[in-house]
């Protein structure tokens, strides 16, 4: 494993693991014992830096609430002192979207509630989920700032930023990182890493496979559950799958000459190409997490990348999932 300097001085694994889709939101969750073993592994391999979040839940068979939170904490706790612990604040879940809430009362509720389910004293890197449109970027900051100096949490940072909101921030309590969605079909936030290379701010890559399409492990055969967000993403359409042949051949072509899989590709394209960035794929498997871990000692020369993206520069593709919509 290779690792990455996030900010000025937080250190993670160039592959960490996104944890979400243990408990959440790709159908029903995983046995907590297999997911802890899987916790594990990830150590054992390198992995330091686990993501979560107060609003990733779950039911299990036994009608019980998953969280999270509580999964990542219990399984990390004999290697506390070795890992980075991400959690993130200010989003719950509705049928129609996401409903946001940055107020400082309630950062200070969720904080206290993350280290409970956590089984920790201090969180190593404190996102706010979605940007609250009621809350300005120098309240949530102060906040961050207050928390930091108490010891509740260490770094910052703040997922689906944009510049402008970013910059704000910054100036009152310097941010640590941005956790931004990104893959070879969701580039849109490219423009944002001129800024952070400015200001010194490390880019967390989630769903860098594009929710799993970009493992080349899937096509118009699979079927998803109801409550699988993939059954209701456009990537993984028959008509989507369809569409992204020419993309699923570039990564196949590039895997055979450098000896490795479709997403270990994917996931060494990014790392590759910036620096400053780790990427958090989630899987629920041994063998993913492992090719993953791979993915770090793969390198691709600048000609290479330069390849590639102007390959996906004029190549059709599929609408990928962006997001669910911010309800305020």
């Amino acid at each position: 494993m290779k690792y990455r300097v996030l900010g000025k001085e937080l250190t993670v694994s160039a592959v960490s693991l996104g944890c979400m889709g243990m408990t959440h939101a790709f159908g029903a969750p995983s046995d907590i014992k297999e997911m802890t073993r899987l916790i594990h592994e990830a150590v054992e391999l390198g992995y330091t830096m686990f993501d979560t979040a107060e609003c990733y839940t779950g039911i299990l068979p036994d009608a019980t609430v998953a969280y999270n939170e509580e999964l990542v904490g219990a399984a990390l706790k004999p290697y506390r002192d070795k890992v980075v612990i991400a959690t993130k604040f200010g989003v719950k879940h509705a049928p129609d979207g996401l409903l946001t809430d940055s107020r400082p009362e309630t950062i200070c509720r969720s904080v206290e509630g993350s280290l409970k389910r956590l089984g920790t004293d201090y969180i190593d890197l404190y996102y706010q989920h979605r940007i609250d449109p009621d809350v300005e970027p120098e309240t949530v900051a102060e906040t961050m700032a207050e928390l930091i100096k108490e010891g509740k949490i260490r770094f910052w940072g703040i997922s689906e930023a944009t510049e402008e909101y970013l910059r704000r921030a910054h100036a009152v309590c310097p941010v640590t990182a941005v956790q931004n969605r990104y893959s070879m079909m969701a580039r849109w936030h490219e423009k944002l890493f001129g800024t952070l290379d400015e200001l010194h701010i490390g880019y967390v890559a989630f769903s860098p496979l594009a929710n799993g399409l970009l493992s080349a492990k899937y096509d118009q055969n699979d079927k998803f559950t109801s409550d699988d967000y993939r059954s209701r993403m456009p990537q993984f359409t028959a008509e989507g799958i369809a569409k992204n042949q020419d993309l699923l051949a570039l990564l196949q072509k590039v895997a055979d000459e450098k000896h490795a899989t479709p997403a270990q590709i994917s996931l060494a394209w990014m790392l590759c190409k910036h620096k400053n960035l780790a990427a958090i794929p989630g899987t629920r498997k041994s063998e993913r997490l492992i090719e993953n871990a791979g993915a770090a000692d793969i390198e691709l020369s600048p000609e290479e990348l330069a390849h590639i993206d102007c390959a996906l520069n004029h190549m059709e593709m599929s609408d990928v999932f962006g997001g669910a919509k911010i309800l305020g």
